[in-house]
Formats: C-alpha cells, sequence, structure tokens
C-alpha cells in the first residue's frame, strides 16, 4: 500500500490515495491501478532508469542511456524495497540493454556489447568491461539497443533503423540480432523492425515477442505500434513497406519487392504510445486471469498533438481473442508528464517491477485482494 490506501479505478479511491511526495512532487500513490494492486517505490534514486535484468541472486541490474551508467538494486532483507543503489558501471555509450546468465551480466552499448563477469559478486569492486562482440553498423538515430538471452542461449539485440523512414543500405538496421555468448556466429534474426526496445520469449512455445514503435510524421492515429511474434528466423516484419496488420505505408508501400511476404502484427498497440518494454507474466501473486498476459510499458509520444501513452498496458495474445487493456497509468496529467515507464521485471515473488527515466526510479507493484 502506499499512503494507507490502495490504488483503484474508482473516482473516489483515485482522489483519495492522490498525493504528492516532498515539495509537491507526483509520486506513485497518483498512479492508477486495478482494485486490490498497489504501487510504492522499489528505488528512488535511479537516474535514467530503463532496461532491468535479474540474478537469481536477487539483484535487479539497471540500464541507462544519457547517463552512461550501469546500476545494482540490492534488496537485502527481501522486503520489496532495494536498500541500495550501486554503480557498477561507467562511462559507458548508451548502456541500455542488460541481460544476466551464470553469474556475467552482459551490457548493450550503441556500439558494442560487453560482459561484467561474476558481477553479484563484486557489487562493490566491479570488474572492468571485456568486450563481447562490436560488429554493429555505425550507431545513428535508434542507437540504443535491448538485450536478451533466448531460449538457445544466444545474446538477441535490437538494431533500430538509422532515420524515421527509408530504406538503409546497411541490412543489419532495422532488425533483430542474435551471436553467442562468446561473441561468434552473428546473424539477423528479424528484419523490418523500425525500433524495437523490448522482447521477451514464450513460456510455452519458446517464442520470441516484441514491440515495434511505429514511424512519426503520418497524423496523430497512424501507424499503430505492433506487438508482434517471430516463431523462427528470417521473418520480415515490413517497416518501411508494411505496418500493423500488413497495411502499405503512404509512402513506401509501393515500393516493396512483389515476392517477399510480410508478417503481420499480432496485435495494434495505440499510435505513438512508444511501447517499450514487455514480459509475459510467469508469477502467481497477481490474479490468475493474468497469468500468461503480456506487460508492456508505453514511454509515450513526443510529438502528437495530445500526448498519449506514458502507462502500462496488460495484453491477452490468445488468437481471436487479443487485445490490451490499460493497467496503470497516472504518469501523465495532463499534457504534462511527470515520469515515462521503460521496461518491466516479473520478480520471483509476483510482484511487477517498473523503470522510469524521467522521474528516475523503479518501482514495484503488488497484489492483495
Amino acid at each position: 500500500m502506499q499512503g494507507g490506501c490502495f490504488a483503484a479505478w474508482s473516482v473516489l479511491v483515485v482522489l483519495a490515495c492522490a498525493a504528492v511526495g516532498p515539495g509537491g512532487q507526483p509520486r506513485p500513490a497518483d498512479i492508477v491501478l486495478p482494485s486490490g494492486f498497489s504501487i510504492d517505490y522499489y528505488a528512488r534514486t535511479v537516474p535514467g532508469a530503463r532496461s532491468l535484468a535479474l540474478s537469481p541472486g536477487g539483484i535487479v541490474y539497471v540500464g541507462t542511456r544519457a547517463q552512461g551508467v550501469v546500476y545494482a538494486l540490492v534488496d537485502t532483507n527481501r522486503d520489496g524495497r532495494a536498500d541500495e543503489v550501486k554503480t557498477v558501471a561507467r562511462g559507458l555509450t548508451e548502456p541500455n540493454g542488460v541481460a544476466y546468465r551464470n553469474g556475467t551480466l552482459y551490457v548493450a552499448e550503441a556500439n558494442r556489447i560487453v560482459r561484467l563477469d561474476s558481477i553479484d559478486d563484486r557489487l562493490d569492486n566491479p570488474p572492468e568491461p571485456r568486450l563481447v562482440f562490436d560488429s554493429f553498423p555505425p550507431a545513428v538515430f535508434h542507437s540504443w539497443k535491448y538485450l536478451g538471452i533466448g531460449p538457445d542461449t544466444m545474446l538477441y539485440v535490437s538494431v533500430g533503423s538509422p532515420f524515421n523512414v527509408g530504406i538503409p543500405q546497411d541490412e543489419r538496421y532495422a532488425t533483430i540480432m542474435r551471436v553467442r555468448l562468446d561473441g561468434t556466429r552473428p546473424e539477423i534474426f528479424a528484419r523490418g523492425i523500425r525500433n524495437t526496445v523490448g522482447f521477451d520469449w514464450s513460456p510455452v512455445s519458446g517464442e520470441l515477442w516484441f514491440t515495434d514503435n511505429g514511424r512519426d510524421w503520418l497524423g496523430d492515429n497512424l501507424p499503430p505500434d505492433e506487438l508482434n511474434r517471430a516463431p523462427k528466423p528470417g521473418l520480415h516484419f515490413g517497416w518501411p513497406y508494411r505496418f500493423g496488420r500488413n497495411v502499405p505505408d503512404p509512402q513506401y508501400g509501393g515500393k516493396a519487392d512483389p515476392s517477399q511476404v510480410f508478417t503481420p502484427s499480432v496485435l495494434d498497440l495505440g499510435a505513438h504510445m512508444a511501447s517499450l518494454g514487455m514480459k509475459f507474466y510467469t508469477g502467481k501473486m497477481f490474479p490468475a486471469s493474468y497469468r500468461g498476459q503480456v506487460f508492456i510499458a508505453e514511454h509515450g509520444s513526443w510529438n502528437r498533438t495530445s500526448p498519449v501513452g506514458y502507462r502500462v498496458v496488460s495484453a491477452t495474445v490468445d488468437g481471436d481473442s487479443a487485445g490490451f487493456t490499460v493497467f496503470a497509468k497516472g504518469w501523465l496529467n495532463g499534457i504534462s508528464a511527470w515520469g515515462r515507464p521503460v521496461d518491466v521485471l516479473v520478480m520471483p515473488d509476483g510482484a511487477l517491477l517498473v523503470s522510469d527515466d524521467k522521474a528516475g526510479a523503479v518501482y514495484r507493484i503488488s497484489y492483495r485482494p
């Protein structure tokens, strides 16, 4: 609970819970959640907090962009709030992506992937980053990268488009690449992806799912952000020729190779929401209806007439019933946003962490009926 009351859909409850912190600044009690859910800080001071990764020891690692640092959040007494925020790497170039496996933290910078070995045991004396892979195209425009480790134990990394819309000369742009943990055998796994900053693997099928941000300057309501599924390598997801459910782009739709097969989105999300981090809910804390759903952090629009996003949605991805609903909102107050969700992470106890690079915090959403 926050401030002695649950955040809920009821207007009366929202009014009762709404509160501000010291100096009149908003705080998590302003976030509106379904009945029974509550939100509080997991870590209050994490400047530029973006991608999240968890070690088996319970340490949450946090990437950043402009800050150039990677943090470790340590909850020593396991009370659902980090006791310490430690800096384990600094001086990096947009170290947005983080992934953990077998004692090693992998970090995706704008131009390379590095690793920090035995990191859980060296938080106070972190090792120097060691190079894993650096054969990326020049880091321009969507240069920040998301990173994950798939069921095949390979590193998957996003390589964003080098401009708003166009046809890149280097085939590595607008893709998801994958490479072995030792940096060998790089390959393009999926193409036609303008800018994904979030992906996860289905706990049932093991298939890769990812968000994708649509292009700008087609008006307030086009194109949609997308939730996509890549059951096998080699698929093309449309950009710049198609968007959403295989809708031709008005500028580039006629320039596609007629023989090219495009994979439509599974679910169209709102236009300009900036849908970033996503995770399948695999915990047991939330009601059973949430299990298997996808939580998506919407960073929020930057150039829409009326701002949208700045929230977390939950998506159902089962066939004809696919759709999404708003799960957490309140970071946007009218036309002004005090926070911008970036990534989500399901904790071992079933709580959901949400990073916020504008407020510089990580929140914990829990459920108690």
